[in-house]
């Protein structure tokens, strides 16, 4: 059992002498996280690799980094920036789920093929692969990752936890993911195994030289709470192993690097990643090669989704719909910024529905030419229950885009609606025709729009309230947005509005740049490095052009002279948003995590949100252009949109992929999001990125029994 400080991320922090499972010794990192990433990375290779031959086309990755990796992948001759999020975010769903077998099975032997429990230990790797497979075809991907973490830990923990390479063996042992074939030679319950170590730690040649030359396959006893195991038996061994203090003492764990065990770990190492590719090579087998890319999350970012009223009065919108979906399937094929899935749900009152989610373009193109205006005879819709369909269904960090002209009929589900914003991290824009649907809403005019308003804020995307005529020139937001690495560089609101100032640093990897404002009676005024300035007056000026439609500002700059750092003053005593976006390879992901004790300790995603008022911790996943070593962070920080407060936090670099632990003394009151800023090594410019979904804190924290953290609502 590896000690599962790994987290999201090839983290590897050794809190105890005594942690359990492949851990760094000397320098040597062998932990479940680095063979699981090893066997991964090789695997998608190869099925890259096999894919590009069977296409004609050479596959050259610049380098052995996720991001080169995918960009290799997905295709050379495409144009556009690729961005590797969702196989780091692929990459964490496996990574945390093999952590946490030690955290939440850690007195489960068959879970590590402990105390000689082989036949059960084999049952979790074969039930758990069928598991794999079956949510693979149901394309219920995330399901199979977080299986595939944890029938990878069991797997591994066969050549760290047994007697395997002690016997002599150089390759695995199949049967262990075969299961029409029988476990051989396994020793009785009542056949003594190993001989007292006298040390009371760790002996070379403990095990009985009879079990070694009868090839005879035996397990550590494990005893956490408990000191009893068979007569005779062997120990795993360790500090923090009960049995190993019982004749015979001393464990057979090949877990750490030891002078006792040098070549006994180094071959568990090999043997327990070579198992785990040939485990994936199984899965590959099954799903294909273009489907096992998928459910590893090689796929373009983007996502086009939409959410779309169909009453009566929708007529005008819904062509409008149509006109944008067709456009940006068609300008967007063969690029990068090809969507990788779409996403339609319709919806009026009282129907909502179906969810329909596609991988095939044509497909989208034939629903949403079905999709009619009609009924809808009282004011409030069906919205935010086709909005729920649409978060609960689409991949996580998509961009929604809601059509309609009406309020909310099912408002209830509006916190729902947040908490899913959140939990998936994505972001949710509405199209507001004309007053909202005109006569048909006026009596609730006040309050209704405020609530669109403030679910695109908390996602991090835009509330648009525009005239139908002037809908196909507010749709642009959705051809900017349907792109593939996409980041967010700033984000603010003002409500009640004032003059203000905002900086934000633009990096040389940038490219399509583009500022959105939303709000009514207001100036702004944008400055660039060298002091040249353009107002919103200027439709076409020095730094770029503004477009006005509605309540919406769309600055979209000129493509030279953006690197450094620039301002934007805003002027207005009524409610505005300010949005920097633009696509680069360089981004992060994030997830607030807490310690948790035990004899594993190590840290694991929060239960809910993080506390008010209390030091908070954050794991974040660090991605550049020529892999996370091509980025220095400097500074993160919690920020809170709607106002001004600033939490730095303190960054400690983890080795091995990327990662970076980020500590805070407080969490600021309200919603927030994370800033992150550093240097992009390949051009030695500063960067500047934002999470796009707003966060906020919980106020109570729920008690188990004994005092113990169950975390907070």
């Amino acid at each position: 059992m590896m000690s599962p400080v790994l987290g999201l991320l090839f983290l590897v922090l050794v809190l105890s002498e005594g942690a359990w499972g492949f851990v760094p010794i000397g320098g040597r990192d062998s932990t479940h996280v680095s063979m699981t990433g090893s066997a991964v990375l090789q695997k998608v290779a190869e099925v890259c690799r096999a894919i590009a031959e069977s296409e004609g086309r050479d596959f050259n990755p610049t380098g052995d980094s996720a991001e080169e990796l995918v960009q290799a992948c997905l295709g050379p001759t495409a144009t556009g920036e690729v961005s590797a999020v969702k196989f780091k975010t692929a990459l964490n769903d496996i990574y945390l789920q093999n952590g946490l077998v030690d955290k939440d099975f850690v007195d489960s032997p068959e879970y590590h093929f402990n105390s000689e429990q082989f036949a059960e230990g084999r049952s979790l790797i074969t039930e758990g692969v069928s598991s794999i497979k079956a949510n693979i075809r149901k394309e219920n991907y995330q399901a199979a990752r977080e299986a595939l973490g944890r029938v990878l830990h069991t797997l591994q923990d066969f050549y760290s936890h047994s007697n395997w390479v002690d016997l002599g063996y150089t390759k695995p042992y199949p049967n262990l993911i075969r299961p029409d074939l029988p476990l051989l030679n396994l020793a009785a319950v009542n056949t003594p195994t190993c001989k007292d170590c006298s040390n009371g730690g760790f002996c070379p040649n403990s095990i009985l030289p009879n079990i070694l030359n009868e090839k005879k396959l035996t397990s550590g006893y494990m005893g956490i709470y408990s000191p009893a195991k068979p007569k005779g038996k062997c120990s795993h061994g360790g500090r923090d192993d009960l049995t190993s203090l019982e004749v015979p003492r001393g464990g057979i764990s090949k877990d750490e690097l030891r002078d006792d065990n040098i070549d006994l770990h180094n071959a568990a190492v090999s043997l327990a990643t070579t198992a785990s590719l040939q485990l994936l090579d199984d899965i590959r087998g099954a799903a294909g090669d273009k489907e096992y890319l998928r459910f590893m999350g090689i796929a373009r970012s983007s996502v086009l989704a939409f959410v779309i009223d169909t009453t009566g009065s929708m007529k005008d919108d819904i062509d409008e719909a149509k006109r944008v979906a067709n456009e940006i399937i068609d300008s967007k094929k063969g690029t990068q910024d090809e969507p990788s899935e779409y996403i339609l749900v319709p919806f009026n009152d009282p129907l909502f529905g179906p969810l329909i989610r596609t991988t095939d373009p044509n497909v989208m193109k034939a629903e949403i030419a079905k999709l009619t205006a009609k009924g809808g005879g009282d004011i409030p819709e069906m919205c935010l229950s086709g909005l729920q369909l649409a978060l609960t269904g689409a991949p996580a960090s998509s961009n929604i885009y809601v059509f309609t002209d009406a309020v909310a009929k099912d408002i209830a589900l509006k916190d729902t609606i947040i908490a899913l914003m959140r939990s998936t991290k994505s972001s949710v824009s509405f199209f507001m025709t004309g007053d909202g649907a005109g006569a048909r809403r006026r009596k609730r005019a006040v309050g209704t729009f405020d609530t669109y308003k403030e679910l695109a804020l908390a996602s991090g995307g835009q509330a648009i309230g525009v005239s139908k005529a002037n809908l196909p020139q507010a749709t642009d937001i959705i051809v900017d947005t349907s792109t593939s690495a996409l980041v967010t560089v700033l984000q603010r609101a003002r409500n009640p509005g004032r003059a203000e100032t905002f900086s934000f640093q633009l990096d040389e990897s940038l490219t399509n740049i583009t500022i959105y404002i939303t709000g009514k009676a207001l100036t702004f005024r944008l400055k660039n490095p060298a002091g040249v300035t353009q107002t919103q007056a200027e439709a076409n000026g020095k730094l770029g052009t503004v477009q006005t439609v509605g309540n919406l500002y769309r600055v979209r700059l000129a493509s030279s002279n953006q690197t450094g750092l620039w301002e934007i003053s805003m002027s207005s005593n009524q409610p505005y948003t300010l949005k920097v976006t633009g696509q680069s390879t360089i981004a992060f992901i994030y997830d607030f995590v807490e310690l948790f004790g035990g004899p594993h300790p190590g840290y694991a995603p929060i239960t809910g949100r993080p506390q008010s008022g209390v030091p908070a911790t954050l794991l974040i996943s660090v991605l550049g252009r020529k892999g996370p070593d091509s980025v220095k962070v400097s500074n993160v920080a919690l920020v809170t949109v709607s106002g001004t407060d600033v939490v730095d936090g303190t960054v400690v670099d983890m080795e091995n992929g990327g990662g970076i632990l980020v500590t805070v003394t407080m969490v600021p009151p309200g919603e927030f999001v994370v800033q992150f800023n550093g240097t992009d090594v390949v051009s030695s410019t500063l960067f500047q990125r934002q999470s796009t979904t707003q966060m906020s804190v919980s106020k109570v924290t729920i008690q188990g029994c004994g005092g113990q953290n169950h975390g907070a609502w």
